[in-house]
């Protein structure tokens, strides 16, 4: 059970009005803010997320492979948090659609080139 997951930026500042637009339109709210940095969720609500500058002092990277996924509740919720994401800064990594027969998902990248997507099940 994955309680939350946490991403790496170089401008929190920057990075946490893309996070905040998303949450939003998820009914997410923050929950927890300390200088340099910011968590997502809900009290006994799914797995969070947070941003963070490193902890080391060393620049934030991307992981090659990593990607967190948001639970969509339908394709049009999918279809809202991609355009989200693309106008508060995201790259495209994928155009909504189906994934296969019972998955859709839409891919995105945020603006410290982090992997997200959107996806609904069923």
């Amino acid at each position: 059970m994955i309680g939350y997951v946490t991403l790496g930026t170089n401008d929190l500042a920057k990075a946490a009005p893309f996070y905040d637009a998303l949450t939003a339109e998820l009914g997410v709210p923050r929950m927890m803010e300390f200088d340099g940095f910011i968590a997502w969720g809900k009290e006994g609500g799914g797995a969070g997320i947070g941003l963070t500058k490193p902890f080391d002092g060393n620049a934030a990277t991307v992981g090659n492979g990593v990607m967190v996924a948001l639970a969509a509740k339908d394709k049009e919720q999918v279809q809202r948090l991609y355009d989200i994401a693309l106008a508060n800064g995201g790259a495209c990594e994928g155009p909504p659609g189906p994934r296969g027969d019972t998955f859709y998902a839409a891919y995105f990248r945020d603006l410290d080139g982090n992997k997200l997507n959107a996806f609904v099940m069923g």
